[in-house]
């Protein structure tokens, strides 16, 4: 999964534990246990293992069972990555697929 650096960081640092995501076909074919790679370019990669797969209707309906220290990192507020993840995924988009916190523990 190719990631913006930002957030890249912030999972590579260990703070950002939980991935959103559109649960897309995509993501529908992720399981526990499953070895997911990040990239934010070519030569910066690092791997993490799926512990967890957390689905909701909404992001807006997973902030409410999760910090932010956990969903980004606490330099951030729920509402600065709400507008965020807004930027890729739309309202509508979110009700035609949920949406999935794929929680990660770094290998």
């Amino acid at each position: 999964m190719n990631l913006q650096p930002k957030y890249y960081g912030f999972i590579k640092d260990g703070t950002k534990r939980i991935e959103l995501r559109l649960n897309d076909e995509k993501r529908r074919q992720i399981q526990l246990g499953d070895i997911i790679e990040f990239s934010k370019s070519e030569d910066d990669i690092f791997r993490a293992e799926v512990i967890g797969l957390l689905r909701y209707n909404t992001f807006e309906d997973l902030f409410e069972d999760f910090d932010i220290s956990i969903l980004a990192d606490s330099s951030m507020t729920k509402g600065e990555l709400m507008d965020a993840l807004s930027e890729f995924y739309t309202p509508e988009k979110q009700a035609k697929y949920g949406v999935v916190g794929i929680r990660l523990k770094l290998i």
